[in-house]
């Protein structure tokens, strides 16, 4: 039986109205083998997180299947209030994990990270200044890396072919980019040009890279269907291109990266300048940001525009002459276009 009134009827909800939220799927299942590192590794990741957003960010972690060990310190953040939301579920996989973080997120804009990133300061600064300049963005990364616009932005140079502020430009951390493809396993033996050129877009002073990856990366709420089926595949297959990658695309909504490098990949082994660069970063919880007002209505898709710029364009770029053709339309120089 039921005895007296539940307090909590007709209460409302207490809103505290955040413009931001970062979400981190986590999957560490045990601390051995190939995760030996990976708690600690992790540990930098929030911590690296929580001293460079400020306080109109929220933070959710999803929880896919961990070990005791940091279930209790994820447990710990959560009643220490360092984290707004903390998501339990069991080996969910990866995407799913995301899924289910989305979906209890309204926050017009969702940054989704891997649990190995390591944020540098001033990352949240430099993406809503992409977002404020570039009514089109929809997802902004934060690591440069090579040829980003092959992946899902033939739409963002079909926009812009005529634009002579479409072009190569020099990369601005020669040395983050090296950094990144050695976290990821790769030996010094690809172009070195690409070192050296990136194509971007730029706009009142500006320079934006197109494209981006999706280790991590802020979108627009308003890609995402909450209606979306879960994925079958527990990490990569073709999850990740077409929850995170074709959205934009589909809806004729251009993907960048910042020019400057704003985060490191750690991967699976620690390293000590990792744990010495966290501990130089500066909090800025303080500091106000101005993020664009946008609307949470779902963005329609536009399959007409979708066949024509990627579908249809991007196959040019699998002619030589064409590939040539633009390289130099472009500023790369005739030596460089032969081989990029």
């Amino acid at each position: 039986m039921r005895s007296g009134n539940n307090p909590q009827r007709h209460k409302k909800i207490t809103d505290r109205n955040y413009s931001h939220r970062v979400i981190i799927p986590v999957y560490i299942p045990e601390i051995k083998g190939y995760y030996i590192d990976s708690f600690k590794i992790f540990k930098l990741c929030f911590q690296s997180i929580n001293k460079t957003i400020n306080f109109q960010t929220a933070i959710t972690i999803v929880n896919n299947g961990c070990c005791k060990e940091v279930v209790n310190y994820l447990n710990e953040l959560y009643k220490n209030n360092l984290v707004d939301e903390l998501i339990n579920t069991q080996k969910v996989g990866k995407l799913n994990a995301i899924l289910k973080g989305v979906r209890s997120s309204k926050e017009p804009y969702l940054t989704i990270t891997d649990a190995d990133v390591l944020f540098k300061n001033n990352w949240v600064k430099e993406t809503m200044h992409i977002f404020n300049t570039f009514n089109k963005a929809a997802v902004v990364g934060i690591v440069p890396q090579f040829k980003l616009y092959e992946s899902l932005s033939h739409n963002v140079i079909f926009d812009n072919f005529f634009n002579k502020n479409l072009k190569y430009t020099k990369v601005k951390d020669v040395k983050g980019l090296k950094l990144f493809y050695k976290s990821i396993g790769w030996n010094d033996d690809y172009n070195q040009d690409y070192l050296n050129y990136n194509l971007s877009l730029t706009k009142n002073n500006t320079i934006a890279l197109i494209g981006s990856g999706h280790f991590v990366a802020t979108y627009k709420r308003n890609l995402f269907d909450n209606n979306l089926p879960f994925s079958n595949y527990l990490l990569g297959g073709t999850s990740e291109t077409i929850y995170l990658d074709l959205p934009p695309s589909k809806k004729n909504l251009w993907k960048f990266t910042t020019d400057g490098n704003y985060a490191f990949h750690m991967g699976n082994t620690l390293q000590d300048w990792m744990v010495n660069f966290e501990k130089k970063i500066d909090i800025q919880n303080n500091v106000a940001l101005n993020f664009p007002q946008i609307s949470n209505t779902l963005r329609k898709n536009k399959p007409i525009s979708y066949f024509i710029k990627q579908r249809f364009f991007s196959r040019l770029f699998a002619v030589k002459w064409f590939k040539k053709m633009f390289y130099r339309a472009k500023g790369l120089s005739n030596n460089i276009a032969k081989n990029y």
